[in-house]
């Protein structure tokens, strides 16, 4: 994930600045997290969401794209790729991918609908929450964050495999999405809390 916070500066090459190309290895990985998106949710409502094959392949493809997500920041910070594209199209990717899964998995009837609209709001909240502060300073994502979205992820991967019904998928399911939840609730108030805060110091007047 291509995080703008921690972005290394462009390369440097006799003495000017070069950013890089837009056509890269971690924009490929994200266009084809963009490109997954469509493809998983038709192999995750085809049918009802009922054939085994067509679950399982979702989750094939939700596994994939979230992969894709952990290693297109790491490739482009380590190798200097980040981009503009990069920067506005790795968490619309983000967003579009576990939204998605969110709202299919709701729309089966297999996860309450407050759940998906609470990790939503708290999302794009979040989101607006940066546009809002952007010119006071930037908001780094906490490790608290980094914990919801992983704990997301491993909710929604055992979600979407088609063996609900047993209990060993079940409820570690449900254990791992309530915490996931909590984790969404907690992470979201400290970032309103941190947008208020950097929006206070930065209307403070100088000593």
């Amino acid at each position: 994930m291509t995080n703008p916070e921690t972005n290394p500066a462009p390369h440097a090459a006799g003495g000017h600045l070069h950013a890089p190309s837009a056509w890269n290895v971690p924009n490929a990985l994200t266009v084809l997290r963009l490109v997954l998106v469509p493809l998983f949710v038709w192999l995750l409502l085809r049918d009802g969401g009922h054939t085994t094959g067509d679950r399982l392949l979702a989750t094939a493809a939700f596994v994939v794209a979230i992969v894709t997500d952990r290693f297109d920041g790491d490739i482009a910070r380590r190798w200097n790729l980040v981009t503009n594209f990069g920067k506005i199209a790795d968490p619309i990717a983000d967003k579009a991918l576990t939204g998605a899964a969110f709202l299919g998995l709701s729309y089966l009837g297999e996860l309450p609908w407050w759940v998906t609209i609470v990790v939503m709001v708290r999302e794009w909240g979040v989101t607006a929450l940066r546009f809002w502060v952007i010119r006071h300073g930037v908001m780094p994502a906490s490790r608290g964050g980094k914990l919801k979205t992983v704990l997301q992820a491993v909710a929604l991967g055992l979600y979407l495999l088609p063996w609900q019904h047993l209990a060993v998928v079940h409820w570690p399911a449900v254990a791992i999405m309530a915490a996931a939840v909590l984790v969404t609730l907690a992470t979201g108030l400290d970032y309103l809390f941190r947008a208020l805060r950097l929006r206070a110091a930065a209307k403070r007047p100088l000593p």
